[in-house]
């Protein structure tokens, strides 16, 4: 059998497409088909067929194409290739059959080669690659978030293998056949700079140098009206070289030692240039080296600093840091020459400490992205949150785009800021995230970039970026937390008390805050009487308050985010105790049917006012954040003390 998704979907045994013709059994199984081998939950099928609102019968009518797609297989004797599990689906499939990994496994067998100089070997492992595409992937399948994601990386793995694959016949002296294709591709892609400077190079090793340069007069002209952008340097310097007429000799393949290329002459009486240094891959070819010239200074650009200033008294985190850290730095060997950038996401409960985490991170980060770090809230958690658009204007004002240049629809200004961002090290900090449908055009361009993302909602569509979840710290940090606004002085006089303190607050690092501060307000204050007020107080999150710092009103937010079905759940499960639950047994007690209930679980522990906690056993568990149940039991109350009220009202 072989599954193929590098054009139109198809499954194919013993040489006949059985793949179902109805457009959302399609998106199913071809999700299923690029997740192979691991476990797709029900909720990310459910989210990817409807994007916005779910019917009511979303999980009957999933269960019913899975039904399909398995009875399918079980017609050709391959029955054992799906299999439920908790939760979700798995399909296995061998890998030699999946056309994706086969064109990745050439894709990364040729830059291997190539870095090893063994461009005529390369060559033939991205032809190979290359030859397995038959159109657009998913060509034929309607994609929704995650479908899309997948989509939007495998064409540009696609793209890039093309551009290595151009780069090695020129090594391999082919320029003249390549003109042609270089030409369309121009046209195709009439801003990028890296088809054009291979269209140069081309063009010039071909005897033909004024077409070559007309190739650049157009390529700058074109910039500056639409983008108020110069070629980059790269393509100044080959720009130099072909104006000087210094020799180009074609490149001979590579071996396993590249051969040494002689500068070239300078006029006489004048010195010789030093050599620049040979370009990455990833913008001319190696085999031709440039001797800089003496170019004008680029358009000036600002570096933007627009970090918020971190949080004193900040303490703990480090796996997560360092994790976070690990994930959005600039790679180095074959996978240092991606095509996109780096992203990090923090999601969490609310107020568990995500834009704190994330700003002091990207301070911690800051000397590595040399051309600036950009920052916006996007108030994904407000009844108002911001405009892609108006974020995106605001970054390219940053980036000292005249306002005059700056585009209206979103699209264009998203083109333009990546057009901006593209050759630099810059980092972008987006705070309180709705969806990842709202970042799409805020992701900068280049690979030596990065994005860091805060959401309360999991963002799973984001699947290329390092996801981390923030669950209460650890019992030495909370009381680090405390100690530090507090004094560490008095909670070790009072360490049981302070250790009280901690364990009533869930170990929350916004509440320790609040009490903290209020510890540090009252130097009299005693621990232990605190600790006592906290136990006896029926509404424990009227005392984590302090100023604008508000744990109810970060719960509020994400509870106003809920349906109505969902916030009754929500609240009636403030009755089970703090000790994981499944859905069956919310479903005894609540009444309620637990296919149904499993769904508002899975959006309840999506907005993290629910924690997961899956065992060994591999069944699903849910638990509740201290804080998050309380809060649950203050709105059960108002809710009960409502309904008489609305009775009587009805009534009269």
């Amino acid at each position: 059998m072989e599954f193929r998704l590098l054009g139109p979907v198809e499954i194919l045994w013993r040489g006949r497409n059985i793949m179902p013709t109805a457009p959302k059994p399609r998106q199913v199984i071809s999700l299923l088909i690029l997740r192979h081998d691991t476990v797709v939950q029900a909720p990310e099928l459910i989210d990817e067929l409807w994007p916005e609102l779910p019917p009511p019968s979303a999980v009957t009518t999933l269960q019913t194409y899975i039904y399909k797609f398995r009875k399918l297989l079980l017609k050709q004797g391959l029955g054992n290739l799906l299999q439920t599990q908790p939760g979700g689906y798995i399909l296995s499939i061998p890998e030699d059959s999946l056309d994706v990994s086969l064109f990745e496994r050439e894709a990364e067998r040729g830059q291997e080669l190539l870095l090893r100089n063994d461009s005529t070997a390369a060559l033939e492992s991205f032809e190979r690659a290359l030859a397995l595409w038959r159109g657009p992937a998913l060509a034929d399948v309607e994609t929704g978030g995650r479908l899309f994601s997948y989509v939007t990386r495998l064409e540009e793995l696609r793209f890039r293998i093309l551009e290595l694959r151009i780069e090695a016949d020129l090594e391999t002296g082919r320029h003249r056949e390549l003109i042609s294709e270089l030409k369309a591709l121009v046209l195709a892609h009439p801003l990028h700079e890296h088809l054009h400077g291979l269209l140069m190079v081309a063009l010039h090793r071909s005897g033909r140098r004024h077409e070559a340069l007309e190739v650049y007069r157009i390529l700058r002209q074109k910039m500056i009206d639409e983008l108020g952008l110069e070629p980059g340097s790269d393509l100044a310097r080959l720009q130099y070289t072909l104006l000087s007429d210094s020799p180009a000799e074609p490149p001979e393949p590579r071996g396993p030692q590249p051969a040494p290329v002689a500068p070239a002459l300078a006029p006489a009486g004048e010195r010789t240039p030093a050599p620049a240094p040979a370009p990455s891959p990833t913008l001319l070819p190696p085999a031709v080296v440039f001797p800089a010239p003496p170019l004008a200074p680029p358009e000036s650009i600002g570096i933007p600093a627009q970090l918020p200033a971190g949080l004193a008294g900040f303490v703990g985190r480090q796996a997560v840091l360092k994790e976070l850290e690990a994930a959005l730095r600039e790679p180095d060997g074959p996978e240092a020459h991606g095509t996109a950038a780096r992203i990090g996401v923090i999601s969490g409960s609310p107020a568990i400490g995500k834009s704190a985490v994330a700003v002091h991170l990207a301070h911690m980060l800051r000397t590595r992205f040399t051309d600036g770090q950009l920052y916006a809230d996007l108030r994904g958690s407000s009844t108002e949150p911001r405009d892609p658009a108006e974020v995106l204007r605001g970054f390219l004002r940053a980036l000292e785009v005249p306002a005059s240049r700056i585009p209206e629809s979103l699209e264009e200004c998203g083109a333009l800021f990546r057009s901006r961002t593209s050759g630099r090290r810059i980092l972008v900090l987006l705070d309180d995230v709705e969806s990842s449908a709202r970042i799409r055009h805020l992701l900068p361009a280049d690979p030596r970039c990065a994005l860091l993302v805060t959401s309360r909602r999991r963002m799973a569509a984001l699947v290329e970026a390092e996801h981390v979840e923030l669950h209460a710290p650890p019992r030495e940090e909370a009381l680090e937390i405390l100690a530090a606004l507090a004094g560490r002085q008095r909670v070790e006089r009072q360490p049981e008390a302070a250790l009280r303190i901690v364990e009533l607050l869930g170990r929350h690092p916004l509440a320790l805050r609040c009490v903290g501060g209020r510890l540090a307000a009252g130097p009299g204050l005693s621990l232990a009487v605190l600790a006592d007020r906290l136990g006896a107080t029926p509404r424990i999150l009227d005392v984590a308050r302090l100023g604008e710092l508000d744990v109810r009103s970060r719960f509020e937010a994400s509870y106003h985010g809920l349906t109505s079905a969902e916030q009754e759940v929500f609240r009636l499960l403030s009755e089970v105790d703090e000790t994981p639950f499944t859905a069956s047994r919310a479903a005894e007690l609540l009444c309620r049917p637990a296919q149904d209930l499993e769904t508002i679980l899975e959006e309840l522990a999506d907005h993290h006012l629910l924690a997961t906690d899956r065992c060994g056993d591999g069944i699903g568990r849910y638990v509740f954040d201290r804080l998050a149940r309380a809060y649950a039991r203050e709105r059960r109350e108002d809710a009960l003390v409502a309904r008489p009220l609305v009775q009587q009202a009805a009534v009269r």
